[in-house]
């Protein structure tokens, strides 16, 4: 997405592209998903990119830095789906699920990483939500989405203003 993305003739002084998630790990790490934003957009929009702080000694104070920089809603929110109904960093089992004093927080491990992560309050005071949802692997997981199931992470977003994009492996009941 972000590939086409970049592909657009637009004003990237005007635009601010706000991580929604990132694994606590050294810059230019494969895993880190700042690595791959700047790798998918031009390089005009290198000064529109709001990185989480995940390299700050103390990520607790980061992540509250993070979240006083954000605006009170973000105009879109681009989130996609685990095979097990994670949406961000917010994954099953987590206390951070629980987390709705603040809009940014810090998760326990999960696959090897922590993770600062947006909370539920920052994506439900979202002006509009694009999931984005690929793969046969995500099939029941979506099927949760879709009928709201709260049992999954995702399912506990606000989905009033939501656009949901599924390609066809995803979406096959």
């Amino acid at each position: 997405m972000f590939e086409l993305l970049g592909e657009r003739e637009l004003d990237w002084e005007r635009i601010e592209v706000f991580q929604v998630d990132e694994r606590i790990a050294p810059d230019g790490d494969p895993d880190r998903n700042l690595t791959h934003l700047e790798a998918s957009l031009p390089a005009a929009a290198g000064g529109a990119i709001r990185p989480m702080p995940v390299g700050a000694d103390d990520l607790e104070a980061a992540a509250s830095r993070y979240a006083a920089a954000l605006p009170a809603a973000l105009d879109l929110v681009h989130l996609g789906l685990g095979p097990d109904g994670h949406t961000a960093s917010l994954v099953p089992g987590d206390p951070v699920l629980e987390v709705s004093d603040r809009p940014v927080a810090v998760t326990g491990e999960y696959q090897g990483r922590r993770r600062m992560t947006l909370t539920y309050p920052a994506l439900d005071a979202a002006r509009q939500i694009l999931w984005l949802v690929t793969g046969a692997d995500k099939r029941e997981a979506l099927a949760k989405l879709r009928a709201g199931d709260r049992s999954i992470p995702a399912g506990r977003v606000a989905s009033e203003r939501a656009i949901l994009l599924a390609d066809a492996e995803a979406a096959r009941s």
